[in-house]
C-alpha cells in the first residue's frame, strides 16, 4: 500500500504512529524549524519512541556518512519514521542507506512496519543528468539518472515498485510544512563532504573523482568545488576543459582527511559564472580523460565503473569516442530517464534535462 499524503507528520492519525512503537531513522536535517525540535522529538513527547537511527558521529564529522542498523532492529517496530535531505545524485550515502531500509522491510514480509518517509525539496532543483544504470551498478542504487530530479519520496515512490515491496509506504509531502516548503534544502549540510550551497551541483559528476587518484577537497571546507592531487602541476600552457558560463581557477589544498591526507594537492576550483547551467556530469567526464591522458599516476580506482555504470561513457574516458557522441548518448538517456521519472513525480514541476 502506497499513499501520498498533504497533512504534516504531527497530524497524520494511524494508530502506529499516535500509540505504536515508532523508530525514527535521520539526520541532523529532521529539525523542524516551527516547533524548534528534532522530529524524533514528536514522539519521545508521546512516549513512544523506540529507536532512533542516525550517524554515529557528531553532525559534520568527516567519514561520518552512513546510518547503521539491523533487521532485529525493526522487529518489534510499528512504523519507521525516516527524514534525511536527499542530495539530488544516485550515489548519495544517506539515500542508498534509506533504500537499503526498503529492501529489509520488504524481506521481513508481514512482520514489516509502517514505512514513512517525510519528504523534503531536491536541493538541485528537477534538472537531470546522465544515464540510468545498465551494467552491473553500487548495491542499493535505484535504476535512476546520475543525477536524478526527484526527490527522496519519490524515490523511495520508484523503488518501492522497483523491488515490488508488500509493506505500507506513506510520503508526507515536503509541501506539508514551512520548515520542509521554506527552509533551503542546503541550510542544514545534508553531509560532512556536501557542507553547502553550490556542492550539490557539483556533486552528480565530481562524485566520480572518490574513486580516482584523484581527491574532490574532500576534509577542506569546498569538496567537489576543488579538486586535485600531488601529482598535477601548473602551468600556463595548461588549458583544463571548461564549458561555457564556467572558469577554472589553479588552486592548491591540502585535505584534513581521506585520500591524500596531510598532502598539498595541486588543482582546480570550478567556478561557475552567474545563471550558469552546469552539466556536472559531463564536464567531470571531460576532466577525468584530460587527467588520464597527461599524467600517468592517475587512476581509476575499484568501484569506478559501478558507480558511472555506463559502458558508452566508460568508453569515451578511454579515448574510444568523442565527446560529441558522448554528449548525444547522453541526451538520449536523459530523455529516456525523464519518461520513467514522470510515472513517479508526486509534485506539478517535472524532472527536464540541460538543454
Amino acid at each position: 500500500m502506497f499513499s501520498f499524503r498533504t497533512a504534516p507528520l504531527e497530524d497524520q492519525l494511524d494508530k502506529a504512529l499516535l500509540s505504536g512503537r515508532v523508530g525514527c531513522f535521520c539526520t541532523q536535517n529532521c529539525w523542524d524549524t516551527a516547533r524548534g525540535r528534532y522530529m524524533y522529538d514528536l514522539f519521545r513527547e508521546r512516549g513512544n519512541l523506540a529507536a532512533i537511527f542516525k550517524p554515529k558521529d557528531a553532525e559534520l564529522t568527516p567519514g561520518t556518512n552512513h546510518i547503521a542498523f539491523s533487521v532485529s532492529d525493526l522487529k518489534e517496530l510499528d512504523a519507521v519514521v525516516v527524514e534525511i535531505q536527499d542530495a539530488g545524485s544516485r550515489y548519495f550515502n544517506y539515500t542508498k542507506d534509506v533504500l537499503t531500509l526498503m529492501e529489509a522491510l520488504n524481506g521481513m514480509g508481514m512482520e514489516a512496519p509502517a514505512l514513512y518517509i517525510v519528504d523534503h525539496i531536491n536541493p538541485v532543483g528537477r534538472t537531470v543528468e546522465g544515464s540510468m544504470p545498465s551494467t552491473v551498478c553500487e548495491p542499493h542504487t535505484p535504476k535512476v539518472a546520475h543525477r536524478h530530479g526527484l526527490t527522496l519520496g519519490e524515490l523511495c515512490n520508484l523503488y518501492y515498485s522497483e523491488i515490488g515491496a508488500g509493506f505500507a509506504l506513506h510520503v508526507i509531502s515536503a509541501l506539508a510544512t514551512d520548515a520542509t516548503r521554506q527552509l533551503l534544502p542546503w541550510t542544514i549540510a545534508p553531509a560532512s563532504d556536501i557542507p553547502g550551497m553550490f556542492t550539490c551541483g557539483m556533486y552528480s559528476g565530481g562524485g566520480l573523482w572518490n574513486n580516482t587518484t584523484i581527491t574532490p577537497a574532500i576534509g577542506t571546507a569546498r569538496p567537489y568545488e576543488y579538486f586535485g592531487a600531488p601529482f598535477i602541476r601548473h602551468t600556463s600552457i595548461e588549458s583544463v576543459p571548461a564549458p561555457n558560463g564556467v572558469l577554472m581557477r589553479p588552486c592548491s589544498f591540502t585535505p584534513s582527511t581521506g585520500r591524500h591526507e596531510g598532502e598539498v594537492c595541486h588543482g582546480y576550483q570550478i567556478m561557475l559564472q552567474p545563471d550558469a547551467e552546469y552539466h556536472s556530469l559531463l564536464h567531470t567526464l571531460q576532466l577525468i580523460r584530460y587527467f588520464s591522458e597527461r599524467y600517468s599516476q592517475f587512476e581509476l580506482l575499484e568501484g569506478f565503473e559501478a558507480k558511472l555504470s555506463d559502458p558508452v561513457l566508460m568508453s569515451y574516458i578511454k579515448g574510444e569516442i568523442t565527446f560529441q557522441e558522448a554528449r548525444e548518448h547522453v541526451k538520449v538517456e536523459e530523455q529516456k530517464w525523464i519518461r520513467k521519472a514522470k510515472r513517479f513525480c508526486l509534485y506539478d514541476d517535472q524532472p527536464y534535462r540541460i538543454k
